[in-house]
């Protein structure tokens, strides 16, 4: 009786065991994969001669292993901007990490800051327009509970004008 005991013991331990991730990232990973979807948000670019609105989509879809993909659209009355990159959980450097890609030439990487069940992540550029002028772009992406929300600032160095907008994203 004793050994059923110590053996139905060890099976209960084992299914304990066999529940919990097995490795630390796999919480982390089925955080980003609730992100997985169709998204839609609009906007206002300002600090231009005049506010401009605009409409965006975002799809967010599974990528190789642990690895989200995203690639979205924003439409302005003048031009299109396109972003791509990807999302996923570094395990062996216990950190969240995105990439991000533009039409106009944007190319950074970010580190996330996990607080509560919110990742942001904080991506910034020196970049150059097309006759060579620098810029400085930043942009936070926030994956928060059931939205995701990306604040954009572009300085223009030039000018000193400075182009800001928030787009809270939505299934």
């Amino acid at each position: 009786m004793r050994f059923i005991l110590k053996l139905l013991l060890a099976a209960v331990a084992m299914s304990v065991l066999f529940a919990v991730p097995s490795h630390a990232g796999e919480a982390e990973t089925a955080l980003l994969r609730s992100y997985i979807g169709n998204w839609s948000g609009s906007s206002v670019l300002r600090g231009g001669d005049q506010p401009e609105a605009f409409t965006c989509r975002l799809k967010v879809t599974q990528g190789r292993l642990i690895k989200i993909n995203y690639a979205g659209r924003c439409s302005l009355v003048n031009m299109n901007l396109s972003v791509s990159g990807t999302i996923f959980f570094n395990d062996k450097a216990n950190r969240y990490e995105a990439t991000m890609r533009s039409n106009v030439g944007l190319s950074a990487a970010a580190v996330g800051a996990k607080q509560g069940n919110s990742i942001t992540f904080k991506l910034s550029e020196k970049q150059s327009d097309r006759v060579g002028t620098p810029i400085q772009i930043n942009s936070v992406l926030e994956l928060s509970g059931k939205q995701i929300t990306v604040d954009f600032t572009v300085e223009l160095n030039r000018s000193g004008q400075t182009l800001t907008t928030t787009v809270p994203f939505q299934r």
